[in-house]
């Protein structure tokens, strides 16, 4: 789903709100998510997931053009680990709404 997308579908799912106010909503909260993120603010939708940075360690690289070996400097990247509500919805989602069950090992039969 894109950022349209989903402003599209907020839009129709609540048609009493204007589309550019939907469209202003979504753009005003994803700018806040990335200016807390930029600041090293760690960013939790209990429930949904919870965004934080991570520490990338310099290394050694390889450019592909010349085979010649580069520094790649660290850096900081965005993470994002899903809640436990989410997880479970996404799991039932992919499972046609059944829950797994585990396979059993089979038993030994005693002589």
């Amino acid at each position: 789903m894109t950022k349209s997308e989903l402003i599209a579908a907020l839009a129709a799912r609540y048609p009493q709100l204007a589309a550019r106010d939907t469209d202003y909503a979504v753009k005003t909260m994803l700018e806040a998510m990335t200016q807390a993120l930029a600041s090293g603010q760690r960013i939790e939708i209990r429930g949904f997931g919870s965004f934080s940075l991570s520490q990338r360690s310099p290394r050694v690289g390889r450019n592909p053009k010349s085979g010649e070996q580069v520094l790649v400097p660290g850096k900081q990247v965005p993470h994002f680990k899903a809640g436990k509500e989410l997880r479970e919805r996404v799991d039932l989602a992919g499972n046609g709404g059944r829950t797994m069950l585990r396979p059993s090992l089979p038993t030994r039969c005693s002589p």
